[in-house]
């Protein structure tokens, strides 16, 4: 549960940000102050006018005289609330930019285990919605409650000079304002958390739904979705049904009640003008002061609804900043005297941070006693049972997690006395589950290159088999489309290859990266692996046996610990749980895009 803060509390912690632009703040703060205190004077001006003129022994020149102090007091109103917003937009905007590149910054540093339990919806709609809502109250709801606060002050001193009696009518329906402003407060900050809370869990399941579209056609999920979707959909719509009913309730009390104190305060002022304790032109101006003060107190219900909806937006973003990053640099990083790539496990065990107890032997460990050391160039295949714990280990090494207990060192130099951006130069991953960005072919081979060259780029894809990319549109500039699933499967298999290639990494480690290929392209991609991994230390999770071929030696994992390492050969022969693993490893899948690659570049080759 996230720590529940006061309102002071919760908004207190925006003033980091919003320092810089205090004295634009202010300036609009002021600018608006000034609109309210010359509409407030606009009523002493009638009251002067009907006092002093509209009589039968009055001047016409100072009727006249009025008008166009009016009409200069309005100018000036205008001018000041126009004043206004040129002194707070830009501020803002600019906040709002800087806080959104905070949260991106620090969801980029943040561990994968975070992201794990978040979903993404809930992240976007606090990147997007709450920050731009928080800009739209500092600009305006901020310094109107303010303004508004203020506003109503004066005009009930300014009723108070006027008439005591009438402005004691008019303060009298303030008290159940009052007690009703603080229910309202404690309901609608609820269901304003509520409604926030929801809006991201829908987002999340509008982004699974798009990303997952194919599999959901496929099945003919469409309708299951549908009916999920409009659930989530409902369950939102009925808190923001109640958001407006709170709202409702609340804007009728503070417009209702100080109307019918004006009501019975019209009364009391014709009876106080007839008895002569009350100038006509002092009521006149009294109730044209109410009806200044009016508006703003028939605001504040939006404005503190607004209010209440900022800080809930302000708890919900520094619930991301306030979650810690355990995968940091060290005080004085290292870096091995000699790197030729040499990796070693120690001991090594690992679970999930929920899992972890604080009794060790509670703890449900995925991997347990890992001791493993490949050697400088060596090609090393990682086999077992699906769920032995094969992708975990390899997520360890660019410390995607980190080590519970033990340790994993690159060249003698622990994983953790690494700077983090050294070591994600030094290993290089390709993923099963291919990301690829909405961006150019090239862009995604070269993200971790040292050297954006188009040699390397060449290379790259020459080895992953991915010469498909220059016959795209546009060649290697060719956008792939989000997540790249304008590509086949074995298409992002060999382009996410060839980005791993192209970092020229030390350490490569590789989850099964030819599971999609059919057999032709994956025995070309195999052949000039060999040719550029003489010299990278590869730890790769094999799914098939030609993947396993690939390999110098190979590590058994089974039930979370390597129990045998060899040769494939030795392992056949003195080990029956590998024979079992090797026997039940996949079959050898069919990409149909790359097979018809295959079969036109034999045509090609029959021709010529």
């Amino acid at each position: 549960m996230p720590e529940q803060r006061s309102f002071f509390k919760s908004i207190g912690r925006l003033y980091p940000h919003m320092k810089p632009i205090i004295p634009r703040l202010l300036m609009g703060l002021i600018s608006a102050l000034l609109a309210s205190i010359v509409a407030l004077a606009i009523p002493q001006v009638l009251r002067v006018l009907i006092n002093d003129s509209l009589h039968p022994s009055g001047s016409s020149s100072g009727v006249w005289v009025a008008v166009w102090v009016i009409l200069g007091l309005g100018i000036l109103e205008a001018l000041l609330v126009a004043l206004r917003r040129q002194f707070v937009i830009n501020p803002a905007t600019t906040v709002e930019t800087r806080m959104r590149i905070s949260l991106y910054k620090h969801l980029q540093d943040l561990t994968v285990s975070f992201h794990d339990r978040w979903g993404s919806g809930q992240l976007l709609s606090r990147a997007m919605s709450d920050l731009n809502f928080l800009r739209r109250w500092m600009a305006f709801g901020a310094i109107m409650l303010v303004v508004t606060s203020l506003t109503v002050i004066i005009g009930v001193i300014l009723m108070f000079s006027m008439s005591w009696q009438l402005a004691l009518i008019f303060l009298a329906a303030a008290v159940p304002i009052m007690i009703f402003g603080f229910r309202f407060r404690k309901n609608f900050g609820r269901v304003a958390r509520l409604s926030q809370d929801q809006a991201g869990d829908l987002a999340t399941t509008v982004e699974e739904s798009v990303h997952g579209i194919r599999v959901l056609k496929a099945f003919g999920r469409s309708r299951e979705a549908l009916e999920n979707f409009n659930e989530q959909a409902e369950g939102l719509r009925q808190t923001e049904i109640a958001k407006a009913k709170y709202l409702a309730t609340f804007s009728l009390v503070v417009t209702l009640l100080p109307e019918l104190a004006l009501g019975l305060g019209l009364m009391v002022g014709i009876w106080l003008s007839t008895t002569g304790q009350l100038s006509i032109g002092s009521l006149v101006a009294f109730f044209a002061t109410a009806a200044v003060v009016a508006s703003p107190v028939e605001a504040c219900g939006m404005l503190l609804a607004m209010t209440l909806a900022a800080k809930s937006a302000v708890d919900r973003h520094y619930e991301v900043m306030d979650s810690v990053n355990t995968i940091t640099d060290p005080t004085e990083p290292q870096t091995p005297s000699e790197s030729k790539g040499a990796l070693t496990f120690s001991k090594v065990r690992f679970a999930f941070e929920d899992a972890v107890a604080p009794d060790p032997a509670d703890t449900k460990f995925i991997l347990d006693e890992i001791d493993l050391e490949i050697r400088p160039g060596e090609t090393m295949a990682l086999v077992g049972v699906t769920g032995s714990g094969k992708s975990t280990l390899l997520q360890l090494i660019p410390r995607l997690y980190d080590v519970t207990e033990g340790s994993i060192s690159i060249d003698g130099v622990d994983l953790r006395d690494f700077s983090v951006e050294q070591l994600r130069t030094v290993v290089a991953v390709a993923f099963e589950d291919t990301t690829l960005f909405s961006n150019s072919v090239r862009d995604n081979v070269l993200l971790g290159a040292p050297e954006r060259t188009d040699a390397i780029l060449n290379e790259a894809l020459d080895v992953a088999q991915a010469q498909f990319t220059h016959t795209l549109p546009e060649g290697v500039d060719t956008l792939i489309g989000e997540e790249g699933l304008s590509l086949s499967g074995g298409q992002r298999q060999r382009v996410a290859l060839a980005r791993a290639i192209a970092a020229q990494p030390k350490v490569l480690v590789l989850d099964d990266p030819l599971s999609a290929l059919d057999v032709n392209t994956e025995a070309k991609v195999e052949a000039r692996l060999r040719e550029v991994l003489a010299e990278t230390t590869t730890l790769i999770v094999a799914h098939r046996p030609s993947t396993v071929a690939l390999a110098d030696r190979v590590a058994l994992l089974q039930d979370g610990r390597i129990t045998d390492v060899g040769t494939h050969s030795e392992l056949l022969g003195r080990n029956a749980h590998y024979r079992y693993v090797i026997a039940s490893l996949d079959e050898e899948p069919k990409d149909l895009d790359s097979e018809l690659e295959t079969e036109l570049e034999e045509a090609g080759e029959a021709v010529r």
